[in-house]
């Protein structure tokens, strides 16, 4: 069996998950992170996108997550972010519509502010599609 790490992985309004984890890869703004058990101490950001880790076990888990950061400490990583959706969580049809919204309205005239909230906002609606065609 391979080393592990202590896995917390909180969203606003939930704990996600909580266990042993044998590798964890994040979304962050230059590409993707992992970490492995007794990674460097180390805090870094996270953005919208696909996030995975595999459990002492061996089973491996993929969620939707929003921007936050991950802190690894002691060989104990703890995510914090707004949103975590496993693909269960997610409802295909309203995660569609909202990817069209947000296209549609990254083609109408706009600010700089409107025009990051759009994107971002297809952001989170392709992510969730991507999570969920993993199941």
């Amino acid at each position: 069996m391979s080393e592990t790490f202590g896995l917390e992985i909180y969203a606003s309004n939930k704990l996600a998950y909580a266990g042993r984890a044998q590798k964890l890869i994040i979304p962050a703004v230059d590409g993707e992170q992992g970490f492995l058990a007794h990674h460097a101490n180390v805090v870094a950001a996270i953005i919208p996108g696909e996030m995975r880790f595999e459990d002492a076990d061996g089973n491996e888990y993929v969620f939707a997550v929003s921007s936050g950061f991950v802190e690894m400490i002691n060989n104990r990583a703890k995510l914090f972010c707004l949103s975590v959706e496993s693909p269960d969580e997610i409802d295909i049809r309203r995660a569609q519509e909202a990817k069209e919204r947000a296209e549609e309205q990254l083609r109408q005239k706009q600010s700089i502010q409107e025009y990051h909230m759009n994107q971002m906002a297809l952001a989170r609606a392709m992510t969730r599609l991507k999570v969920t065609h993993k199941q």
